[in-house]
């Protein structure tokens, strides 16, 4: 089965794995929790396993992680 087939132009659900994610609900797309930007799924390369979030581009997983105060030398 085509992983977009009968999705539609929907969002889907999905679980965050380390260097794999799981679809919980199908759908073509997942939103960036950074840019709001849609993120084709076949085009989804960066997210965060511990806060469950997709990102569109590294620039926007980086700015997580400062958000999230998780880089070494970062006051909290």
């Amino acid at each position: 089965m085509n992983l977009f087939e009968g999705n539609g132009n929907r969002q889907a659900q999905i679980r965050y794995l380390d260097a794999d994610f799981q679809i919980l609900s199908p759908g073509s797309y997942v939103v960036c929790a950074i840019t709001g930007k849609q993120i084709p799924l076949d085009e989804l390369r960066y997210w965060s396993v511990a806060r469950q979030e997709p990102y569109a581009d590294a620039v926007a997983s980086l700015e997580a992680d400062k958000r999230a105060g998780v880089l070494p030398n970062q006051k909290r």
